[in-house]
């Protein structure tokens, strides 16, 4: 089943991608080359929310192909680092004994679709700015290193892959006629939780150990590998691209 979900996201994106590559070219198509920069983090059993201390470097290469004035298919590759660690801001006093800790680089292959709100391309529009949404399948690997929990056995270099589903919002400007500038953030659902190496292990320690002083109960720190067993981990771009346009758009129908 691992190996079998990987591949229906490969022959998806192989079927999008060839579907809309062999459409007859028409008047108005344009195709557009580009790159990003931007911060990335990630959200999960270490990380609940978005959290601007613990945030990485991510960089994109990408292709655009614009069907008319409203949709565009965008495919690319991306880069970015990832960390986070409890004792930069434990959930609680448990995650801080805890002590989980990753970092790592992210590679995402995606093809997303691309809705323009504004007609913005023509040269007869009045504005040379519009909103944006986006959607689509990629899928993400993960190369790391980490622990799941203080004193983790494991405590190794990595690797975690999972089907991802990209989505957000962004504002794309013409800044000349082949230059197009947008400022973009997206969300990218996994269906994995071991980004954080923290998720249905298969190893559990007790969560208390004899004290050997007192012979009382005692925290085991080493028994903190839990994790929330019903959600899966998230990451998240934020950042600005520029792209070039290879053919000039005079006119959509």
């Amino acid at each position: 089943m691992n190996t079998l979900i990987p591949r229906i996201i490969r022959i998806v994106i192989i079927c999008i991608i060839g579907g809309w590559l062999a459409i007859p070219h028409v008047q108005g198509q344009q195709y557009e080359i580009g790159l990003g920069l931007g911060g990335a983090t990630y959200s999960g059993d270490i990380i609940r929310r978005l959290d601007p201390t613990q945030i990485g470097v991510q960089g994109t290469l990408f292709g655009r192909r614009n069907f008319d004035n409203a949709w565009s298919l965008r495919g690319g590759i991306s880069v970015s680092r990832l960390n986070a660690a409890d004792s930069v801001a434990p959930l609680d006093p448990v995650a801080a004994l805890r002590n989980a800790h990753f970092q790592g680089t992210l590679v995402e292959l995606s093809a997303i679709m691309e809705f323009h709100f504004l007609d913005y391309m023509s040269h007869q529009s009045t504005t040379r700015f519009s909103p944006f949404g986006f959607f689509g399948l990629g899928y993400g690997l993960f190369f790391a290193n980490g622990q799941g929990h203080e004193g983790d056995p494991t405590d190794m270099d990595y690797r975690a892959g999972s089907p991802v589903i990209p989505f957000g919002l962004g504002v794309k400007y013409k800044l000349k006629d082949r230059v197009l500038v947008s400022f973009e953030g997206g969300a990218r659902a996994t269906f994995s939780d071991a980004f954080d190496k923290i998720g249905n292990e298969s190893m559990y320690y007790p969560r208390f150990i004899t004290d050997p002083v007192s012979g009382g109960q005692a925290v085991n720190p080493v028994g903190m590998n839990f994790g929330n067993n019903s959600d899966r981990d998230w990451y998240y771009f934020l950042g600005i691209t520029i792209s070039y346009s290879f053919h000039q758009v005079k006119c959509f129908n």
